[in-house]
């Protein structure tokens, strides 16, 4: 059964910006992208790199150790050395409060 929890305020994930955040053992990761809040597991698929530090483009998350890009509509790697997808989570936004569900 699913649940949904409060990530963060909606002005802490500004346009552009990624935002990690832990909620019991789950890493997470928060992208907005072009207006639009996605949601992904924090950690690479390929090596134990924080997505959080690593950039937003138009194409995705990029990895900061090996450069693997990931989408953040689907999770799939889209350039080696990942080829794994990431995990992506469905989003809601209320009262400006980001939540996830897990």
């Amino acid at each position: 059964m699913s649940e949904w929890i409060k990530a963060c305020n909606l002005e802490q994930v500004k346009e552009g910006q990624l935002f990690g955040f832990v909620h019991d053992d789950k890493k997470l990761l928060l992208a907005n992208l072009k207006g639009k809040i996605h949601a992904t597991d924090l950690i690479c698929t390929h090596a134990d790199a924080d997505l959080s530090t690593g950039f937003l483009s138009d194409e995705g998350v990029r990895c900061p150790l090996h450069l693997s890009v990931f989408n953040l509509e689907n999770g799939e790697p889209q350039n080696l050395p990942a080829e794994i997808p990431l995990k992506v989570y469905n989003v809601k936004i209320d009262d400006n409060e980001i939540y996830v569900e897990l």
